[in-house]
C-alpha cells in the first residue's frame, strides 16, 4: 500500500509540478487573488477525473487516435500562442497590484480561461491519462486504487500551495517590475509549449 501510494505520489508529483501553461496561469491568478481558489478547485477536478481515465486505461486509446491528437495539437497551439499574446501585451504595459481594485475578471471567465488553459493542453492529457496510466498499468488490484490516491494527493496539494502561494507573494507584485517580469515569464512559458507542439505537429 505505501510503497504504490507513494510512487502514485511521486510520478503525479514529478508530471504536474514542472512548470507549463496551467501552473504558470493558477501562479498569476493567485498573484492577483482573481477567483483563486476556484481555479484551483477546477485544476484539482480536472487531473482527479483525467488520473482516472488514465488508471482506468484510456491512455492508450487517446494516444491510438491519430484524428484526434492533431486536433488538441493544434488547437492547443493557438490558444496559448493567443494567452502568451496578452501576456506579453500586459508585460509591455506594465502594472502593479492594488489590493483595493475591484475591477477583477468575472467568476465565468476565470472558470472559461481555466478549462481553455487545461483542456486545450495536449501536455495535460499526456501527463494524466497517458502516462500515469501506463505507469498505473503495473499495480493490480487494491495497489492500483493506492496509485491512483497518491497522484491525486500530489495534484490536490500542488495545486492548492500555488494558489495560496501566489497570494503570499503579493506584497512582491506591488511594484511594476515585479508585473512586467511576471507576465514575460508566462508568455515566455506559454510560447514555448506551444512551439513544441508545433514541432511535434509538424513532425507527426
Amino acid at each position: 500500500m505505501t510503497a504504490s501510494f507513494l510512487q502514485g505520489f511521486g510520478t503525479g508529483g514529478g508530471l504536474i509540478v514542472a512548470i507549463g501553461a496551467q501552473n504558470a496561469f493558477v501562479l498569476s491568478q493567485g498573484v492577483r487573488r482573481n477567483h483563486h481558489l476556484v481555479i484551483a478547485a477546477i485544476c484539482i477536478i480536472c487531473d482527479a477525473v483525467f488520473i482516472t481515465a488514465g488508471v482506468a486505461g484510456f491512455g492508450s486509446v487517446i494516444s491510438a487516435n491519430t484524428t484526434l491528437s492533431h486536433w488538441v495539437t493544434w488547437g492547443g497551439a493557438g490558444f496559448l500562442i493567443f494567452y502568451g499574446l496578452g501576456s506579453l501585451r500586459s508585460a509591455l504595459k506594465g502594472g502593479r497590484l492594488d489590493t483595493n481594485d475591484q475591477t477583477v475578471r468575472s467568476l465565468r471567465a476565470a472558470i472559461i480561461a481555466t478549462l481553455a488553459v487545461t483542456l486545450l493542453n495536449p501536455h495535460f492529457y499526456l501527463d494524466t491519462v497517458v502516462l500515469l496510466g501506463s505507469v498505473s498499468s503495473q499495480f493490480q488490484g487494491d495497489h492500483r486504487l493506492y496509485f491512483w490516491t497518491g497522484a491525486v494527493s500530489a495534484s490536490t496539494l500542488w495545486f492548492i500551495s500555488l494558489s495560496l502561494g501566489g497570494q503570499m507573494l503579493a506584497p512582491l507584485f506591488r511594484k511594476q517590475l515585479s508585473w512586467r517580469i511576471l507576465d514575460t515569464l508566462v508568455c515566455a512559458t506559454m510560447w514555448t509549449i506551444a512551439g513544441s507542439l508545433v514541432m511535434h505537429g509538424i513532425g507527426a
